[in-house]
C-alpha cells in the first residue's frame, strides 16, 4: 500500500510539474513579449527585464492558482492572503535573480537577450522549488 501511495504521489507531482512548465511558458510569453517591446522602445535592459518579469508574475499567479496547484490553493480569508503574499515573495526572489543576471550581463557588454534566457532558467528552478514546497503546500 505504501509503495502504491509513493508511486501515485510521484505521478501526481510529474503532472503538476508539467502543468507548472506549461503555466511558466504562458507567463514567459507575457514576460518576454513585454521585455522585447520595451527594449525596442529604448528602455534599458535591466528595467525592461524587471517590468516584463512583473507582467509575467501576474500571468503566472493566474495560471498557477487555476491550473497547477488547484488542490492546494487557499480558498479565502487570511490563508488566501498569506498564500498570495508568499507567491509574491517567491516572484520577487525570481525578479531579483532576473534583474541581477541581466544587469550584470549588460554591464559587462553581453547580449541582454542571452542573459535573459539564462535568468529564465535560474528563476524557473528557484520559483518552482519555493512554490511547490512553501507557497502551495497541500497541507494548507
Amino acid at each position: 500500500m505504501t509503495a502504491y501511495l509513493v508511486t501515485l504521489r510521484t505521478k501526481i507531482l510529474d503532472v503538476r510539474l508539467l502543468r507548472y512548465v506549461l503555466a511558466s511558458v504562458g507567463a514567459l510569453a507575457a514576460d518576454m513579449g513585454t521585455f522585447l517591446l520595451l527594449l525596442q522602445a529604448g528602455v534599458f535592459a535591466a528595467g525592461a527585464s524587471g517590468i516584463g518579469y512583473s507582467v509575467g508574475i501576474v500571468v503566472h499567479w493566474l495560471l498557477s492558482s487555476r491550473t497547477v496547484f488547484t488542490d492546494s490553493v487557499a480558498r479565502n480569508g487570511h490563508a488566501r492572503t498569506k498564500q498570495k503574499a508568499l507567491f509574491v515573495i517567491s516572484a520577487l526572489i525570481g525578479l531579483a535573480i532576473t534583474i541581477a543576471i541581466v544587469g550584470i550581463a549588460e554591464a559587462s557588454g553581453a547580449d541582454p537577450r542571452l542573459a535573459k534566457i539564462a535568468a529564465i532558467v535560474v528563476s524557473f528552478v528557484t520559483t518552482w522549488l519555493l512554490r511547490s514546497r512553501f507557497v502551495f503546500r497541500a497541507s494548507r
